[in-house]
């Protein structure tokens, strides 16, 4: 019957189509488009309960209110950030002020005058920068569109994020140096993760620092599209799990011989919000702001914040942010997870830590709404029917020395008319001792006792941990008793694993795979193993001798994706993520890690070595490898990036010289700058390539490609498909410049192709790659 009503429906409607364009042309001819856009309906910007639960709470100042809702009314600018650990990002900020953003000076766009970019004044080394335009001009204006491929093949490359303002607040704010083990809770997108895994790497010279980070999401597909911003960032130390952040399991890490605990030195608490303070790009949420968003939330949030702090590392920093404007979600979690560590945890003074950033202290009184508008100032006004919906962490604590202690004003609340962003809540915690529901946990695993004794005291001891704490989960484990029994309680999942399972796992000759389904439920896509290649492996010997790698190569490191047949790829990761990796493949599930640095090229064989480099690992090998290097200068590399396949008569002579004398297979191709010639490229290059019988070949990808060109001044503009096929005649007479733009498209169109015919490459296979792409279509 519902079939035949609905083809009953369709003719009728198909009749009424016409008439409602009519009506929509009534007047004076045209779509208003104060009403419409694109065919829908314009939100009106107006949320009645919005505005009276917020001026009754005062987190506004007085006189500024009309200011804050006006601000929440206009467009967000669009903001964009340089990669800061990577050496050439001066190079970056040399071209965009002396090229891309003079370029913007005086333009007009739709009737509206175009602001020159500016720097945000408390981001340090001029390295965040924020316009009036919004994405939409941004993509659409014939004008920018210069601009908007350059911003779109920096960010693809990795060179640039473009990014929210107030969302680089939260990794400044921790504070990371390089030997940091950092934990990002709720990670997805990768923007902030993308920030932390910068700051690991803030000297370029070290390939493997002694930190990492570990990047969690709830959502399996959303950890693809983070896979995706953290490759962009070619890093050895980025690890990507897939948990529920509020039960995210505790893992081990091997110390000299024996099972140890990992703390986290610094942790980022992004945690799921309401999101009004994204209110002015996110506009669908004017119409469906209520305060019981922010009521359901915060039982999560708490569970989320506090499971964290179990996992710092006394000493440690854990900053807690959300993008709402809400106390129920900022300064009532805080002020509850301040009251239940007993003294364990205290908020951070980071007001100079940013200068030139405004932002308003937290508050230490509030009251609850519920969405029908109704306001409860204490726990104990609110009638038994409502205890399921509000809860009395949500309230401010009732004795007021403990209150003042708390320092709730150390929290940072940035409103949006203050410096044109979004709203933002930010706490920064440092721990000062262990939680108090594990202090006591060391003294009762020192106790004798046989196996079967240590898990029926253990499970006695989660039990009252749990009525003591209801919203915590715990771990019964010391490292002390790992050579009789490891028992890991978390939430209601308990783990027994004794010195004879140990022996079994490490049987498994460094492959970690995804955890049995018996002991974790498994979501989404299911990962290939992390197979970390044998020392005695007949792989490796052949490519070591071929690229003469240092003896201080880790080739412990090594690992593939697969566990049978030919390993067509090798990835590597530090040596500290290496230990995560294989000692808690029972405990979580690992969506990627690693970085490739070398490809199988069945050519290659013939040559000395199946393997040839992989551009995306290159700057994490380099220095270890010893031979097959050419050194070339800057027009070489022109030439190499615009050409398909030159022939060394094209090369300078000294690089012509090198290459004559060197065998066939995968070269370095690395650029060194001139000191003497400060108006060249100033910044180091290293590219991967392939040395022919008669003609060298750069493999790189095409994004990389246009980025090095820009740097070396060439312009690599694409108009679009129309314009060029009507001004093709005009184009083939232009100057030299124009002359290696064409030629660079070339090689861009072809670039797939080319790396297909030489290398006979096979395809990536690897699930987390497949998965990547379908997230980012």
């Amino acid at each position: 019957m519902g079939r035949r009503y609905r083809s009953r429906r369709r003719p009728q409607q198909h009749q009424q189509r016409p008439e409602s364009r009519e009506d929509a042309a009534d007047g004076d001819g045209k779509r208003d488009k104060a009403g419409w856009e694109g065919g829908y309906p314009e939100i009106i910007k107006e949320n009645k309960l919005f505005e009276r639960y917020y001026q009754e709470l005062k987190i506004v100042p007085e006189g500024e209110w009309d200011q804050f809702m006006q601000a929440l009314r206009e467009p967000l600018p669009a903001t964009l950030r340089i990669t800061g650990y990577k050496c050439h990002a001066k190079e970056i900020l040399h071209c965009l002020k002396n090229k891309y953003f003079k370029e913007l000076e005086d333009l007009v766009v739709d009737g509206q005058k175009v602001e020159v970019p500016q720097p945000l004044s408390w981001y340090p080394e001029e390295l965040a920068w924020h316009t009036n335009l919004s994405r939409k001009i941004l993509r659409k204006s014939p004008q920018l569109e210069k601009f908007h491929q350059f911003l779109v093949s920096e960010t693809e490359s990795g060179n640039i994020s473009r990014q929210e303002a107030v969302s680089m607040i939260p990794p400044l704010l921790l504070n990371v140096q390089p030997h940091h083990k950092i934990l990002d809770m709720c990670a997805a997108p990768g923007s902030k993760t993308a920030q932390l895994i910068e700051m690991l790497h803030a000297d370029m010279n070290v390939s493997f620092p002694e930190g990492f980070v570990i990047a969690n999401d709830v959502d399996n597909k959303r950890c693809y599209l983070l896979v995706h911003q953290a490759k962009r960032l070619s890093s050895p130390c980025i690890m990507v799990v897939n948990h529920d952040a509020s039960s995210i399991p505790r893992l081990q890490i091997d110390m000299d011989g024996k099972k140890e605990i990992l703390f986290y030195d610094r942790i980022l608490c992004d945690v799921p919000c309401s999101g009004d303070g994204t209110m002015r790009k996110n506009i669908d949420v004017w119409k469906k702001w209520t305060t019981l968003n922010s009521l359901q939330l915060h039982g999560l949030q708490l569970r989320i914040a506090t499971r964290g702090v179990e996992q710092l590392a006394e000493g440690g920093r854990m900053v807690y942010s959300t993008c709402s404007l809400n106390p129920i979600e900022d300064e009532a979690v805080i002020a509850s997870l301040l009251e239940k560590s007993e003294g364990a945890l205290e908020l951070a003074d980071v007001s100079s830590e940013l200068p030139g950033l405004k932002w308003m202290p937290g508050i230490t009184e509030w009251k609850v709404m519920t969405k029908d508008g109704q306001w409860f100032a204490d726990w104990k006004d609110v009638p038994q029917s409502r205890h399921t919906q509000i809860r009395p962490t949500m309230f401010p604590p009732k004795c007021q020395e403990n209150l003042k202690k708390m320092n709730l004003e150390r929290c940072l609340r940035i409103l949006p008319h203050h410096q044109n962003t979004g709203g933002f809540f930010v706490a920064v915690l440092v721990k000062k001792s262990s939680m108090p529901w594990n202090k006591r946990q060391p003294k009762l695993q020192r106790k004798s006792m046989h196996t079967g004794e240590a898990a029926e005291s253990n499970s006695s001891v989660s039990v009252e941990m749990r009525a003591s704490a209801p919203t915590e989960t715990s771990l019964t484990a010391s490292a002390e008793t790992v050579d009789r029994s490891v028992t890991v309680t978390d939430g209601d999942e308990t783990m027994q694993r004794t010195q004879n399972l140990e022996s079994d796992i490490n049987k498994k000759d460094g492959v970690c795979g995804p955890p049995p389904s018996k002991k974790m439920k498994l979501f989404g896509f299911k990962e290939d193993p992390f197979v970390f290649i044998p020392e005695d492996d007949p792989l490796f010997p052949p490519i070591q001798d071929f690229y003469a790698l240092a003896p201080s190569f880790p080739k412990m490191n090594l690992l593939t994706r697969t566990q049978e047949g030919k390993k067509r790829q090798l990835y590597m990761v530090s040596k500290e993520l290496r230990n995560v990796l294989l000692n808690n493949s029972e405990r979580m599930k690992v969506i990627n890690t690693g970085i490739k640095v070398w490809s199988r090229n069945n050519d290659g064989e013939q040559f000395g070595c199946a393997f040839r480099l992989a551009q995306e690992g290159i700057y994490t090998l380099y220095p270890f490898i010893n031979s097959r290097i050419i050194v070339v200068c800057i027009e070489d590399i022109k030439i190499l990036l615009t050409q398909e396949n030159p022939f060394f008569s094209k090369f300078s002579s000294e690089t012509h010289r090198q290459a004559k004398d060197m065998a066939k297979g995968s070269i370095v191709l690395k650029y060194e700058p001139d000191a003497q010639k400060p108006d060249t490229l100033q910044c180091p290059i290293v590219l991967c390539g392939w040395r022919g019988k008669t003609s060298i070949r750069a493999f790189v990808p095409k994004n990389e490609r246009l980025h090095y060109l820009r740097m070396m001044g060439v312009e690599v503009f694409r108009e679009k498909k129309k314009e060029e096929s009507t001004n093709k005649l005009e184009e083939s007479q232009t100057d030299k410049e124009m002359d290696m733009e064409c030629k660079t498209k070339e090689l861009v169109n072809s670039d797939s192709q080319m790396e297909d015919e030489l290398m006979q490459e096979p395809l990536e296979n690897d699930k987390p790659q497949d998965s990547k792409n379908q997230t980012k279509c």
